[in-house]
């Protein structure tokens, strides 16, 4: 696998070696220990999540906080998404900054998202498969969200918002500025 980095530290592009052959394909999508050994990473995952939508869903921009904030690996099995990780770590100096990268099934690009991140994507194909794993479990007292179309954060989701299909939880996330944010 090959890691590349990001101009927001401790995001990464993981690149798996695809095997390709008249039979298709074969890639390892997670090996802990070529990670581990690739990355300062050390991490175990608990919690494996999977998501199908249709074209222009949005879905983001979410996070969990202490005593449960999650570290996301993800990979899109079918179609193609925009997805979005904006930096809440206060202590960062790139806080307040987004990367988005697209993820598909055809170029097999996985995102890995630390702790201290706020995630959401965009469905770019008539529909999207993703699966993600999280080394947190997910805890419904340590929620939080941002309103994805915050000013102040400006994010590109590379679809036309006006034909976005949000969930009513997602339109009235907080701005940034007064989001719950505790790490």
């Amino acid at each position: 696998m090959k890691i590349i980095t990001t101009p927001i530290d401790g995001l990464l592009i993981i690149e798996p070696n695809i095997i390709k052959d008249e039979r298709g394909y074969f890639f390892e999508s997670y090996n802990k220990q070529t990670l581990e050994a690739q990355t300062p990473i050390q991490i175990d995952f608990r919690q494996d999540n999977q998501a199908r939508s249709v074209k222009n869903v949005l879905r983001g921009l979410h996070y969990q906080n202490s005593p449960s904030p999650q570290t996301k690996f993800i990979r899109v099995i079918e179609g193609s998404i925009w997805d979005v990780a904006v930096d809440i770590r206060k202590n960062s100096p790139t806080y307040g900054q987004w990367y988005g990268i697209e993820l598909s099934a055809q170029n097999k690009l996985q995102f890995f998202i630390p702790q201290g991140f706020a995630h959401g994507y965009a469905v770019l194909s008539e529909t999207a498969e993703v699966f993600y794993k999280c080394d947190n479990y997910y805890n419904k007292a340590a929620e939080g969200g941002i309103l994805f179309n915050d000013p102040a954060l400006n994010i590109d989701w590379k679809i036309d918002l006006k034909e976005a299909i949000i969930s009513d939880k997602d339109k009235t996330q907080p701005l940034f500025a007064n989001a719950w944010i505790a790490f």
